[in-house]
């Protein structure tokens, strides 16, 4: 990303949330195939951002799927005060501005401030100053054919607001976000949860990232609750997953909910769709062991995508024993549940890489969910496999020693006998050898802040002694 803007002066302006702004690069524009739009702005920290290379279609297209911007605009003019506004709007192209100021034309004007709230007579005051712009249709305020927004930012400190606004921008209102969808579907209004429920609006980024659109077939192999089924479903994708817990995959046993004991007799993935209207569109979960895949040759999926256990919240496991199981007897019973034993991280990874590998379309797109912890991490870390491109690797903070990247992979071939499984580009970089490699050093960072804490306090008591 740039800061500073070339002579070209960004078409389009993009109204982002400052929580999720990280993610909207790469949130936004693999869903319809543009991956590395030009992007400017004022400040790092600004939630306006400026696009070039975009068509009104393709911003479009962006919008009717990100949960990470607010609102898109076609960007008229800008500038650091007032006056570099005014002359920026009157170099814009009349011939682009006239087919929305005509006669027979409804339109109206809003303010927006940014770290600022600004009184009626103030915002009416800033839409008078307009005047030089030739503005010849009719005041509508309720049903406008075309609305404009002037747009101010002051800043990210709410304990420092400057009494002008940082930068200023004017354009014409094209289309909001789908910020509703993680109000609609948030994880607290849900029939099914559990502790590690995916939070909606990373769930809906992962299926942008994963470009899935209505009738592709979208698996989970570690489904968990199937919050990214959810997801998937609501852009139209037939849903499927597995996952080695008989009790989530069946809606039994403990519940996750504050003052409730046992899941209820309707707790399931499927109530989860039926909840959102897309019944329809779920195929099945199965209970299964991701590293003994159960599905035939040829199984082909548009898109997989998973929140792998980390050990933290959920224990790593697979099926299986630590025992010579040559000469076990068969249980008899009709119900059996196998003996599971520890299933490493750097496992979990290949695994997951090998499978995609086999059973994507080519074109499909692995998405997941990678844990780090930052003092030690490096790119080389990330698995690679010959058949899967690398397209994006962006971090989600957790804490000041850990965060986890959203990795997406494309499938650009059909593997051969001659491609090695997934690997590291060198092993010397592999952090999770060991079952709990990477809950171990989560949980060291926070020891290692207690005690740093313990010892200060100790330090103050002995200092105010007497």
């Amino acid at each position: 990303m740039d800061s500073v803007p070339s002579s070209h002066t960004p078409k389009y302006l993009y109204e982002v949330t400052t929580s999720s702004s990280k993610h909207l690069e790469l949130a936004m524009c693999p869903c319809i195939g543009y991956s590395n739009p030009k992007i400017f702005y004022s400040s790092p920290q600004s939630p306006f951002w400026r696009l070039n290379g975009l068509s009104e279609e393709d911003v479009n297209s962006i919008m009717a799927r990100t949960v990470c911007a607010k609102s898109a605009f076609e960007l008229w003019g800008h500038g650091r005060t007032h006056s570099e506004l005014r002359n920026s709007l009157l170099k814009y192209p009349t011939e682009n501005m006239s087919p929305f100021l005509q006669k027979d034309s409804t339109y109206k004007i809003n303010v927006y401030t940014f770290n600022k709230t600004l009184e009626f007579e103030d915002r009416i005051k800033k839409i008078d100053a307009m005047e030089y712009l030739s503005f010849e249709g009719r005041v509508n305020l309720r049903n406008p054919k075309h609305i404009f927004c002037l747009l101010e930012d002051y800043g990210t400190d709410p304990n420092d607001i400057p009494d002008e606004p940082l930068y200023i921008y004017f354009g014409r209102w094209i289309a909001d976000g789908q910020r509703e969808l993680i109000r609609s579907h948030s994880v607290k209004n849900r029939h099914f949860i559990g502790n590690t429920s995916m939070d909606a609006g990373l769930s809906f980024i992962m299926a942008n990232h994963a470009r899935v659109k209505a009738y592709d077939l979208v698996y989970d192999p570690f489904v968990g609750t199937g919050s990214l089924l959810v997801a998937c479903s609501h852009f139209g994708a037939y849903v499927c997953g597995t996952d080695i817990d008989y009790n989530t995959i069946h809606g039994i046993g403990k519940a996750s909910r504050k003052n409730q004991k046992w899941r209820g007799p309707d707790e399931n993935i499927r109530a989860n769709l039926r909840q959102y209207g897309s019944e329809k569109l779920y195929v099945d979960v199965l209970v299964s062991d991701a590293s003994k895949p159960i599905w035939r040759d040829g199984v082909l999926f548009d898109a997989i995508i998973t929140d792998p256990p980390y050990g933290i919240r959920e224990s790593t496991r697979r099926t299986g024993s630590q025992k010579d199981s040559v000469n076990s007897v068969k249980p008899s019973e009709d119900y059996h549940v196998p003996v599971s034993m520890a299933y490493h991280l750097s496992d979990i990874f290949t695994d997951l890489l090998n499978f995609s590998a086999h059973h994507l379309v080519i074109g499909g797109r692995l998405v997941y969910w990678l844990p780090i912890y930052r003092p030690e991490y490096c790119e080389e870390m990330v698995p690679l496999n010959a058949c899967l491109r690398l397209v994006s690797n962006c971090e989600q903070t957790l804490s000041s020693h850990t965060s986890r990247r959203l990795i997406t992979m494309e499938k650009i071939k059909e593997p051969e006998e001659t491609d090695a499984l997934a690997h590291l580009s060198d092993p010397h970089f592999s952090p999770y050898q060991g079952h709990n490699a990477f809950r171990e050093k989560y949980f060291s960072g926070i020891s290692k802040r207690t005690l740093t804490g313990k010892e200060e306090t100790n330090k103050m008591q002995a200092h105010y002694q007497i």
